[in-house]
């Protein structure tokens, strides 16, 4: 059975420690408008975690702002651009169950350590975003 929101924000919470307090994110901000989603922001770069409970899948995708656009990839495929990793299939999406979940979110959180380092400086940052072929959002744009 799929976690439910409440389990969900407190796995994320638990698996990103690590991350948050050696890269100094802030978060998590935590919604459940359409999907149950937790949020942590460092400086221009936001990384969103969330649960799709009818696919029972979660996923960690990453926006930085590239005036006067947002930029988003999920964290395996700008991990790849970055070099990084290798390979697609690094990381498992499955969740589930609370077992499949935990390591999903322990596997992107490991991937987010990888790429943040890119985010010091906007111009690699948006160039590594392009690279890996984020979605281009205009802001203000519905």
């Amino acid at each position: 059975m799929v976690p439910s929101a409440k389990s969900f924000f407190e796995e994320v919470q638990a698996a990103y420690a690590d991350a948050v307090a050696a890269l100094g994110l802030l978060g998590p901000a935590e919604t459940e408008l359409v999907l149950p989603v937790s949020a942590y922001r460092g400086g221009a770069v936001v990384y969103e975690v969330s649960l799709d409970a009818r696919d029972g899948s979660v996923e960690c995708s990453v926006s930085a702002e590239a005036q006067p656009v947002t930029l988003t990839v999920d964290i395996e495929t700008l991990a790849i651009a970055a070099g990084v990793v290798d390979k697609r299939g690094g990381i498992s999406h499955s969740a589930r169950n609370l077992n499949q979940l935990r390591k999903s979110l322990q596997g992107q959180a490991n991937y987010l350590q990888l790429v943040h380092p890119y985010f010091t400086d906007s111009t690699t940052a948006e160039s590594l975003m392009r690279q890996a072929g984020a979605r281009v959002w205009r802001k203000g744009a519905s």
